[in-house]
């Protein structure tokens, strides 16, 4: 039974990285460009509120199923000691958009990017969009890390 639940974790983890990176992936190379690319400035930044605050409950909820179901697989694997360095990075990926999502975005970043998006439409969006790529390429970095480690090509 317990091998059927290690089965369960690892395709559900697979199911919420797809959709939370696949999120990510749209945001920076979709939304956020078609944003910036609007011939009006007067709504943008309502326009995006209204998207992002939409994509917002899945991406809370894919990373917490990410982290859920690897925290169970390192647990029933009993991999705590023996992690090899594609884990880590696969943790620290995790833990840096479950900070943004989870307390900085609702505690002041959500704020703070609207402020700047009201001074300034075109610098904020240059920013966000740079930032969200930097953190799909890093992500993308990762996944293929984790996919290829946990095959075997760096032993």
């Amino acid at each position: 039974m317990e091998f059927q639940y290690l089965v369960i974790a690892r395709a559900l983890h697979v199911v919420a990285v797809v959709l939370w990176i696949g999120g990510v992936a749209f945001v920076a190379t979709v939304l956020i460009p078609a944003i910036r690319n609007a011939k009006t400035t007067d709504n943008k930044l309502h326009l995006f509120e209204m998207l992002e605050s939409k994509f917002s409950l899945q991406a809370k909820l894919t990373t917490l199923i990410t982290g859920l179901s690897g925290f169970y697989m390192l647990y029933a694997m009993n991999l705590w000691s023996t992690m090899h360095w594609w884990i880590y990075t696969m943790l620290l990926i995790w833990a840096i958009f479950t900070l943004v999502l989870f307390v900085l975005e609702p505690w002041f970043l959500h704020k703070w990017f609207h402020q700047q998006a009201l001074k300034n439409s075109d610098k904020a969006f240059y920013y966000l969009q740079l930032m969200h790529t930097i953190l799909l390429t890093v992500s993308l970095l990762v996944i293929f890390a984790g996919v290829a480690g946990a095959h075997g090509l760096f032993y």
